[in-house]
């Protein structure tokens, strides 16, 4: 392992709140390593951004890798031309253009069905009764899979996402695991003479039409389901959490003084969903005075990243009207997330402005209510909401 200084952890204290172990991190010892996370831990924006780009040394190729054992060895497991390659014929069914012709329409859709629901209730759990089935649906439309339910959807997103995660090696965790990537499977099964025959825009159908083998197919598809289901769920239903806890910072976007965009880009900073990306050192090399040596675990905080008090002033504040230039809630160099678009247009698009729109009066049921968790991953648990029914 590297030579990196200790720096250890409660993991329970970790996964509750990340924040302060990762402030001493970035004050004492940016790079260290972690024994109850068995890597060595990156914290500080630059280190990051750097080293993240060297992939000759920081490989994403990690072939005992959990991802790689439970879901097998999709493109963002892979690096250099195989990455490139791969990545030309997934990218078009998620790109810029591929969102405005297509997926915005469909957002809106699933949005208004959902909000036309949950209006006349006057009060839900914003996390289980919209963000989760509205970041489902629209995944569902994305990846093709739309024989899905959209509650299987989101289970077998956390149930790959904890087993990737999953460094302790809970056997129940894997198993759970192993059980939604077989769901998953069965549904592309179900779906692949339906693509065939009446190929469309969708995820699985244009990635069949580009040659791509079916084994890589499945894989990308997972990866796809595993960040396209959480990442968007936890941004939506965390945007929403930040804008009713923080009421001045609502009222600055409602007046026209900022945009839904920037409460987007500030709260991926703030509280980044995707908040770690790991890696494998692929060879002998030395970094900031430390030594890493082949097969090193690493991990890229890009939670500690985006509070980076080097680059954002009173990072642990939200501010929508901040400069979130130098944020990283995607990831920098050749693995950034090529879903970006789709998950800022969802988001910041359709999901949180149409909310307010027709909850004129939405308020927090209880505040202290709401919990947070998750370091690799991080997100709202629940979101007890009131308005006044229509």
């Amino acid at each position: 392992m590297s030579n990196a200084p200790h720096f250890s952890i409660d993991v329970d204290t970790f996964w509750n709140d990340p924040y302060p172990h990762l402030r001493q991190m970035r004050a004492d010892a940016p790079i260290a390593y972690v024994p109850q996370l068995s890597a060595t831990v990156f914290t500080r924006r630059d280190d990051i951004f750097t080293c993240e780009k060297n992939v000759a040394v920081f490989s994403s190729d990690q072939p005992g890798g959990l991802m790689n054992v439970l879901m097998g060895q999709n493109l963002m497991r892979k690096d250099g031309d195989e990455h490139l390659a791969e990545r030309r014929q997934y990218y078009p069914a998620v790109s810029a253009r591929a969102v405005r012709s297509v997926w915005q329409a469909q957002f809106e859709d699933h949005a208004k069905g959902l909000l036309d629901a949950l209006e006349p209730k006057g009060s839900a759990d914003l996390v289980e009764q919209y963000a989760m089935p509205l970041s489902a649906q629209s995944l569902k439309s994305l990846t093709g899979l739309t024989n899905m339910r959209f509650e299987d959807m989101d289970a077998w997103s956390q149930a790959m996402i904890d087993g990737i995660s999953n460094y302790h090696g809970d056997a129940e965790t894997e198993q759970r695991c192993h059980k939604a990537t077989a769901g998953i499977d069965a549904a592309i099964d179900d779906m692949l003479p339906v693509v065939r025959k009446r190929p469309d825009t969708s995820l699985l159908s244009v990635m069949l039409e580009a040659g791509m083998p079916i084994d890589n197919i499945r894989a990308n598809i997972k990866l796809t389901i595993s960040g396209g289901q959480n990442e968007p769920r936890d941004a939506i239903a965390g945007c929403i959490w930040a804008l009713l806890s923080h009421p001045e910072q609502l009222e600055q976007v409602r007046r026209g003084a900022a945009g839904w965009g920037q409460a987007f880009d500030e709260y991926c900073r703030w509280i980044s969903p995707i908040g770690m990306s790991p890696r494998r050192v692929a060879m002998h090399h030395e970094f900031e005075g430390v030594q890493f040596e082949p097969d090193d675990r690493v991990f890229f905080m890009f939670g500690s990243a985006n509070r980076d008090e080097a680059y954002f002033d009173d990072p642990d504040a939200f501010r929508i009207t901040r400069d979130t230039q130098k944020s990283i809630p995607f990831g920098a160099g050749p693995h950034f997330c090529a879903g970006a678009a789709a998950s800022r247009a969802l988001v910041a698009d359709v999901a949180v402005p149409r909310l307010f729109e027709r909850l004129g009066d939405l308020r927090l049921d209880d505040s202290s209510a709401v919990k947070i968790g998750g370091w690799a991953f991080r997100g709202l648990l629940n979101l007890p909401a009131n308005w006044t029914r229509s």
